[in-house]
C-alpha cells in the first residue's frame, strides 16, 4: 500500500474519532489541561467505563497519552503524534472549554484524583 493511501486512511480514522462530540470536547480540553478519568466522569456526567472507552480509543490512535501519578492515571494530549498538527489546527476553530475546568474547581472536584 502506498504511503499516501496509508496517510489518507489514518487521517480518516482520526477525523472519525473526532467526529464524536464527547471525544472532540475531551481533546479540546486536553489541549489546555491534563485530566484524570474521574474529572471527565464529573464533567460529562457519564459512567467511568464510558469515559474510559472514549479515552482508550483516543489513546489507541496516539492522540492522548497517559501518565501514572500514584494510583491515578492522568491523560494529556500527545503533541508528538504525527497527526497533532492536524488536530491542533481543528481545535483552533473550536470555542474554549476551560469553563468546564473552572466549574469543576468551583465544585471542589478538580483535585478529586489526588
Amino acid at each position: 500500500m502506498q504511503i499516501s493511501t496509508v496517510k489518507m486512511e489514518k487521517t480518516a480514522t482520526i477525523l472519525k474519532l473526532l467526529g464524536d462530540k464527547t471525544r472532540l470536547t475531551m481533546v479540546k480540553m486536553l489541549d489546555t489541561n491534563d485530566y484524570c478519568v474521574c474529572e471527565f466522569v464529573e464533567i460529562f456526567k457519564m459512567s467511568q467505563p464510558g469515559i474510559s472507552q472514549h479515552l482508550r480509543k483516543l489513546k489507541d490512535n496516539g492522540l492522548v497519552q497517559e501518565t501514572r501519578r500514584g494510583q491515578w492515571i492522568i491523560y494529556s494530549l500527545n503533541r508528538d503524534n504525527d497527526y497533532y498538527p492536524l488536530v491542533h489546527s481543528l481545535l483552533q476553530h473550536l470555542p474554549s472549554q476551560d469553563f468546564k475546568l473552572q466549574e469543576l474547581e468551583e465544585q471542589g472536584l478538580r483535585i478529586s484524583c489526588d
